[in-house]
């Protein structure tokens, strides 16, 4: 077991799913609670369309992939709310837009990049330690704006129609918290990958709803149950030769349906 932490590599996985963990499960105990899961998979996947264009215009992918999930994530909450569709409809239309504007970039440029499709999937042993300070300091940034607008956010998720009529910004709040789920989800794309970002933004948070109904304790299941996750996924894809990625994951939905399995005994 302690072989593993002599590779650097590895030590710069572990130290990432670590804070990515705790990132991702504060997010998703708001994102199960408003019902946002949805969301979370369009502005995952829109996030490639920035990643290309990254690659095109040779800038880091991270910073376009950024500005993308920010303006898509506000986009759809904008159009939900003031259009004539809804919230489904625009997630859908937007998640299209920059899924095929992710393809156009990749066909215009004159190079293949593996790199790209490494965003799909992910690639947490090929983190590096510029990588690890990049998702410590954004993801500082997401945990320290949760934990300060904590009540507000935390009353708009329980009722927005009477935080609005108690004279709360729900329109700010909402747009921000959609902006904070796109930095979530943008500094776990190289990690865990586009296609199972939208995974652990909702696992962690739905496996707590299973067994608690007090709130600072579903947040203290959701993050238990993403570091058992990455840190038992990532073990077990090294030992058997797995995707990280996709282990994690996998071991995550796992842990779930055990989470379920407890819940129905606690009922009873």
């Amino acid at each position: 077991m302690i072989e593993i932490f002599h590779f650097e590599f590895m030590q710069n996985a572990f130290l990432a799913g670590i804070i990515l963990s705790i990132v991702l499960a504060v997010v998703s105990f708001f994102v199960v609670l408003r019902r946002y899961s949805f969301i979370g998979v369009g502005v995952a996947h829109s996030a490639f369309g920035g990643v290309a264009l990254g690659s095109l215009i040779g800038i880091s992918p991270t910073l376009t992939a950024l500005g993308f999930a920010v303006i898509v994530s506000n986009a759809i909450g904008y159009v939900g709310r003031r259009e004539r569709l809804s919230t489904d409809t625009a997630i859908g239309i937007f998640f299209a837009l920059a899924m095929a504007l992710g393809v156009i970039f990749i066909g215009l440029s004159d190079k293949y990049n593996t790199d790209l499709f490494g965003y799909l999937f992910g690639n947490i042993l090929a983190i590096t330690r510029t990588d690890i300070v990049v998702v410590g300091v954004l993801g500082a940034i997401v945990l320290f704006a949760c934990y300060f607008f904590f009540k507000e956010l935390l009353f708009v998720a329980f009722d927005s129609e009477v935080a609005f009529v108690s004279g709360m910004p729900v329109v700010f709040l909402d747009h921000f918290f959609l902006t904070l789920l796109a930095v979530s989800i943008v500094i776990s794309i190289k990690i865990v990958g586009i296609v199972l970002v939208s995974a652990l933004l909702v696992i962690p948070g739905a496996a707590a709803s299973q067994v608690t109904d007090r709130y600072v304790s579903m947040i203290a299941v959701s993050i238990g149950v993403a570091l058992i996750s990455t840190i038992g996924g990532l073990v077990i894809s090294y030992y058997a030769d797995l995707a990280s990625g996709a282990t994690i994951v996998t071991f995550a939905s796992f842990i779930f349906f055990i989470m379920v399995g407890v819940g129905k005994l606690r009922k009873r």
